[in-house]
């Protein structure tokens, strides 16, 4: 996109506060949402959620901020949060599933945010294990992938049960201008457009995505949220896997770990790492 363009659209008022009214943004859910918080600022939103489940808060709370002052992303990074623009959002849940089976929700989250962003028009693909990416065309022609939103998914557990999980979303809606270490690897669903769109119907069109996906995930166990993953994965594919294994990324194996084949031909579940295409 241009700099002209992107300067028309910050010039464009910012829309309404993302939660103020997730029902007349079109909410169609039976329990995810209905409850929820819009905070003007947090350090983090998972952590304002964690404060809730710990006092009592039932499954299905939402907890958004307009800006987080300590966004927090995988791998103890910080998450860029500017007010105004994006969504920074964290959902409350309460599953009865094992704790070993907890990890692929962050499939499952990326899936909905994903269903969400194609709904627009747009294509997205999902990098394991928690990355949503639009793909778009490259000033040189080429076809290009940059990061448009982070799944956090973070549990509580007592003994061999799951007190809760509190799953982070992060999406650049709105957003034109990133850090310099970002610019490269960043978009936001605007910019994909050329036009600014409204953070509460894009933030209901997830929820709306998200409850039968998390309803079949209890149902079915992390099946369920491979399966999710899988409509949208960017696999197979050429990757490497931290500095310690490079080959190709197959697909996903029932329990969510990676499948990669490494160039002599062996095969590696990966459970933990950052992968690099």
């Amino acid at each position: 996109m241009s700099t002209m363009a992107a300067d028309q659209m910050l010039d464009e008022p910012p829309p309404a506060p993302p939660v103020t009214d997730l029902a007349a943004a079109g909410l169609t859910t039976r329990w995810l949402g209905r409850r929820h918080e819009w905070l003007a600022a947090c350090a983090s939103t998972n952590d304002v959620c964690t404060e809730r489940a710990r006092a009592g808060a039932e499954a299905g709370l939402v907890i958004a901020a307009d800006t987080q002052t300590a966004g927090r992303g995988r791998l103890g990074r910080s998450w860029h949060s500017p007010p105004g623009d994006n969504l920074y959002v964290s959902l409350l849940l309460r599953p009865k599933r094992a704790p070993a089976e907890i990890p692929p929700l962050t499939l499952l989250a990326g899936a909905a945010v994903a269903d969400a962003v194609a709904a627009l028009g747009l294509l997205p693909r999902l990098k394991w294990p928690n990355d949503v990416q639009l793909v778009d065309r490259a000033s040189d022609g080429g076809v290009r992938r940059r990061k448009l939103a982070g799944i956090l998914t973070e549990m509580a557990t007592s003994g061999a049960s799951v007190e809760h999980v509190v799953v982070g979303i992060g999406i650049n809606v709105n957003g034109v201008d990133f850090p310099p270490d970002l610019a490269d690897r960043a978009t936001s669903v605007a910019l994909a457009l050329g036009r600014r769109v409204a953070r509460a119907e894009l933030l209901a069109s997830v929820l709306n995505a998200f409850e039968p996906r998390y309803d079949d995930f209890v149902r079915r166990g992390p099946a369920a949220a491979v399966d999710a993953f899988g409509a949208h994965a960017a696999l197979p594919e050429r990757c490497r896997v931290d500095d310690r294994l490079q080959g190709t990324a197959l697909r996903i194996d029932a329990d969510g770990a990676l499948i990669v084949r490494d160039d002599a031909g062996r095969i590696h579940r990966v459970v933990s790492g950052e992968i690099h295409t």
